[in-house]
């Protein structure tokens, strides 16, 4: 073991977690790292997953750096190409199990011009939820096969800044950047939701849930050579009772949510203090629980991926 330990995980007690795989998008860089480290440090096996090899490669440098012992693995995934979704999920079919899938990668700035996908779906969308639909449709049956696992979802408190306008999902006839990715959230959240209601309703063991990270900054963070700068001023201030936060305290809703005994499928967690803070319930925005939009939804995902998402199909 080395000298330098990872970044203590969740505050909340996290169980030792050694046994247990999770799959972690983005979990390269920023907030989607921190998750990684912190479920390595309980002893998971932690498959990240990301776009870029460099990039991969220095998060599992990282973390075996902290903790030596730490089992992490890679696998390349681009979640605006739905053929590298497709071989992702082939490759997370193929563990032995998969207890969590913690679908956080995500595009936050989606450009001044409209932009699209390998497959041509509005970037932010495309990439944030279409993505991430699919691959979680795709492992679905390495879920359902390892007990008691759990999807989670990353909203964003954004989300609540604007309305989910469902007949213009891909800002077709009206562009923002800033909208894009609302629109992206508000489509993460009411799916997560979605899936739980189609989930027990299968009576498949399997959990969906949601967390957001509240307003999380590197400056604020450990820093990690390669991943996050961050600077011992911007620590400092991160330790003050601020409406800001460390990517490392972002990761806590997830990890929570992921983890934690007590927590359900259909929650959703975030900062106590809505932006930063210990993991709570939270509220969704109104438009997330609304069940009629949401299987609306469902069914224009199935149509634009070309994927039939039951989850109870093959249940035996």
């Amino acid at each position: 073991m080395t000298s330098n330990p990872l970044t203590p995980p969740n505050p909340l007690t996290l169980s030792k977690l050694r046994g247990r795989t999770y799959a972690v998008t983005g979990g390269n860089a920023g907030i989607g790292y921190f998750i990684s480290e912190q479920l390595a440090a309980a002893g998971a096996h932690v498959v990240v997953l990301g776009r870029n090899p460099e990039r991969l490669a220095a998060a599992l440098d990282s973390i075996k750096t902290r903790q030596d012992s730490a089992r992490v693995t890679s696998v390349p995934l681009d979640l605006a190409d739905l053929d590298s979704v497709a071989a992702a999920a082939e490759t997370l079919r193929g563990l032995d199990r998969l207890d969590g899938l913690i679908a956080n990668a995500g595009i936050s700035d989606p450009g001044r011009e409209r932009r699209t996908t390998q497959q041509g779906f509005e970037l932010a969308v495309g990439t944030n939820h279409l993505g991430h639909f699919a691959l979680t449709a795709l492992v679905m049956p390495r879920l359902a096969a390892t007990p008691g696992s759990r999807v989670v979802a990353i909203g964003s408190i954004m989300a609540k800044t604007t309305k989910f306008d469902p007949d213009d999902l891909q800002s077709e006839r009206s562009y923002r950047p800033q909208h894009a990715y609302t629109q992206s959230k508000h489509a993460v959240l009411l799916t997560a939701f979605e899936l739980d209601r189609r989930l027990r309703a299968a009576g498949v063991d399997v959990e969906s849930l949601a967390a957001h990270p509240g307003l999380s900054v590197d400056a604020f963070s450990p820093a990690r050579d390669g991943i996050v700068r961050s600077s011992a001023f911007g620590r400092a201030l991160g330790r003050l009772p601020l409406p800001v936060q460390g990517k490392d305290r972002g990761a806590w809703s997830a990890v929570h949510a992921a983890t934690d005994p007590g927590a359900r499928g259909g929650q959703y967690y975030g900062p106590r203090r809505g932006s930063s803070g210990r993991p709570a319930l939270t509220r969704p925005p109104r438009i997330g629980l609304d069940a009629a939009v949401a299987s609306r939804l469902w069914s224009r995902s199935e149509e634009l991926t070309g994927i039939t998402f039951d989850p109870g199909a093959g249940r035996a």
